[in-house]
């Protein structure tokens, strides 16, 4: 299993290339997934609205589209389990909110600020 000092200083180093601020998740957070996260559909993408009770506030999927026909498609998931899961999205897991990145299975990555997940 991979170490969780490593990956927060893959986080560091990744905010620091983007000349971005780090915003860490906690290990023992819960962000919001897509069950299509588990599957071998690409792209992978993520975005983090601001924290919201329970949930650190990065949604995670798969696919082209976010999901949108119900709310109940993104449940509750520990940080910690995307160590054995899906660790690839780990180091983007520093972006503060606002930030929104897609990648995928062949060396593509696309990380940019959307203003409009921050408005309420």
């Amino acid at each position: 299993m991979v170490e969780w000092d490593f990956i927060l200083g893959q986080q560091k180093e990744f905010c620091k290339r983007l000349k971005m601020e780090w915003s860490p998740v906690d290990l023992k957070s819960m962000i919001a997934f897509n069950e299509s996260m588990f599957s071998k559909v690409f792209p992978i993408n993520g975005l983090r609205h601001h924290e919201d009770g329970n949930i650190d506030g990065w949604y995670l999927w798969s696919g082209s589209e976010i999901p949108q026909e119900d709310a109940k498609l993104f449940k509750p998931l520990y940080v910690e389990h995307l160590i054995e899961h899906r660790p690839v999205v780990l180091k983007y897991l520093g972006l503060p909110p606002g930030w929104r990145f897609q990648i995928d299975d062949k060396g593509y990555e696309d990380v940019w600020f959307d203003e409009s997940i921050l408005v309420i």
